[in-house]
């Protein structure tokens, strides 16, 4: 079994910023991926970024040149910085991570969930 805790969300205004982190705990043999996915009101879930163990890394367009993702391999952790923040950017973001609990046996695990809002 593999948790995710996340912290970080919070209210602020247009134009501010938010960091967003998660660490994974558990049984973890190897870690994949891990990244960020959000779902506003009435919306389905998207991705907003995911970064690979060797570091690559996807961006949904929308926060393509504000939001940037990092990682700690050695601390099975992960990280969002938002910046620019728009009140379009309010949802819960969900902490994603993929990889193997033990040789040949994957996991697929997510967070609980954080707030986001931004005041316009």
């Amino acid at each position: 079994q593999v948790q995710l805790v996340e912290s970080g969300g919070g209210l602020v205004q247009a134009g501010e910023s938010l960091r967003l982190s998660c660490a994974a705990s558990g049984t973890i043999f190897r870690m994949n991926a891990m990244g960020w996915y959000r779902q506003a009101p009435g919306n389905q879930r998207e991705l907003v970024a995911t970064i690979a163990t060797g570091a690559s890394t996807n961006y949904a367009d929308s926060v393509k040149g504000r939001f940037t993702i990092s990682g700690e391999n050695a601390k099975n952790t992960v990280y969002l910085q938002m910046n620019s923040l728009k009140p379009e950017d309010t949802a819960v973001y969900y902490c994603n991570a993929v990889g193997l609990a033990l040789p040949g046996r994957n996991f697929v695990s997510w967070g609980q969930g954080t707030q986001v809002t931004v005041s316009s």
